[in-house]
């Protein structure tokens, strides 16, 4: 018997996804969600392809088709809602992806074609990465850049942990208040989602560092 169930493709997952996590961030951390800047236009997103020489994945620039990223807190505003994304990540608007490709390419004479997406707040020594290179097995999946190591995927299965499966696994562990199951069915512990004070969202171990943020909230506290 033919299944005609329709299969959505990684675009539209990525659509999917991001509702359900903006509709989270808007109920419950105003702070992050107030940080979301437009949606990036084509005209935008293509420029930025142009000017590093790789193509965005359908995934990538289904999100970039969202939003551009996120604004810095205003002065005198807690970093703390900037990072939102696991790891404490902040989104980086396609200026800073930008700047930080050619950074990552030229100077760290890094291996073109990862597209960094992300940082810690005020920070750039560490981030995430979209590999976006045609013919790799892991094109379309996510990896760790750092300053001083070569880049690595975040998921030790293989190929890796694409964009779209990765949004919806942020979307399911906000809605149900608990840490990211990798696609092994590995949890991971050390990304756990906290409230803060200042009403914003990010991602803690919540075995260390309590005190950071101050006043944190972790939703369903597993201690």
């Amino acid at each position: 018997m033919t299944d005609h169930r329709k299969v959505e493709s990684p675009a539209e997952q990525v659509v999917a996804a991001w509702e359900r996590v903006e509709k989270w961030l808007r109920a419950h951390a105003p702070a992050s969600a107030a940080l979301l800047r437009p949606a990036a236009g084509e005209v935008e997103i293509a420029a930025v392809e142009k000017t590093i020489g790789v193509a965005f994945p359908p995934a990538l620039r289904a999100w970039y088709g969202l939003h551009d990223g996120i604004d810095d807190p205003a002065d005198g505003n807690s970093w703390w809602p900037a990072g939102f994304l696991p790891g404490g990540q902040g989104w980086y608007r396609l200026g800073q992806l930008q700047s930080a490709y050619v950074m990552q390419t030229r100077d760290w004479e890094r291996e073109p074609g990862r597209i960094p997406i992300s940082c810690t707040p005020d920070d750039m020594w560490h981030g995430l990465y979209l590999d976006a290179r045609p013919d790799a097995p892991s094109c379309g999946c996510l990896g760790r850049w750092v300053v001083d190591r070569e880049p690595e995927l975040i998921a030790d299965s293989f190929p890796g942990w694409p964009l779209q499966e990765w949004l919806t696994e942020i979307a399911d562990a906000l809605e149900q208040g608990r840490c990211l199951v990798e696609p092994d069915g590995r949890r991971d512990e050390e990304n756990w989602p906290a409230l803060t004070v200042c009403g914003g969202l990010t991602w803690v171990d919540p075995g260390q560092e309590p005190g950071l943020p101050e006043g944190r909230i972790l939703l369903n506290d597993p201690h």
